[in-house]
């Protein structure tokens, strides 16, 4: 695009090569607004399409994830990882478990991932991931095997200089264990690079907490 057009023609640019990303397109807007007035100041932030490479995910990996429920029916559902920015360090972000999920949304959420981990001052950049697979009254077999199935597909994208993935709604402790477990079958290496792991097999004593730690962290820089 040409390093004069407006904010709102930079918005109409990315809201026409996905006119059906409704999600994604919202969280453009509400960042974009309130860079827009430093970025006019400072234009050379403007120059080498840097929004353009900005807002598009540098990868999405999209496949499906077949899986055998209690009644021993076939079952077919879609999952996503988007690789948004690894311009500072590694992809990172969670896994999202819901019917609503779909690419929108993770372009939405790993979009706004990219901001919040530059945010940490870690070398980290922004993902995320998730299928639309519903959780909620599936047996923990269930649950199981349609993780297990996830990761024959998603280990090979994954890597601790890669891509490190952690939970998110419909995915805690449990699903994290069932995944990084298959990981480290398949991948013939006990090294898992799931975040937000039990205790029992390499996670974090501080997980708990680390939410509310990085509040107090980082409430004292927004006064």
């Amino acid at each position: 695009m040409d390093q004069t057009y407006s904010l709102e023609s930079f918005l109409n640019h990315v809201q026409k090569r996905d006119p059906n990303q409704t999600e994604f397109a919202q969280a453009v807007r509400e960042v974009m607004t309130t860079l827009w007035p430093f970025l006019e100041q400072n234009p050379k932030y403007r120059q080498m399409s840097l929004l353009e490479r900005l807002v598009e995910p540098e990868r999405v990996i999209q496949f499906r994830v077949v899986w055998v429920d209690d009644r021993n029916q076939v079952q077919v559902n879609r999952a996503w990882r988007v690789q948004f920015s690894s311009a500072i360090g590694p992809y990172k972000g969670g896994m999202r478990f819901h019917p609503s999920v779909n690419l929108s949304i993770l372009k939405f959420l790993g979009f706004e991932q990219t901001f919040k981990n530059a945010l940490t001052t870690l070398p980290m950049g922004g993902g995320k991931g998730g299928s639309d697979f519903d959780p909620k009254g599936k047996s923990e077999g269930e649950v199981m095997r349609f993780c297990q199935a996830l990761m024959t597909e998603l280990y090979r994208h994954l890597g601790a200089d890669t891509d490190v993935p952690a939970g998110d709604i419909g995915v805690g402790g449990r699903e994290v264990g069932f995944m990084a477990g298959m990981m480290k079958k398949l991948s013939n290496n006990t090294a898992c690079v799931f975040t937000g792991k039990g205790l029992s097999f390499g996670g974090s004593l501080i997980r708990p907490e680390a939410t509310g730690y990085g509040l107090v962290y980082i409430s004292p820089k927004q006064c």
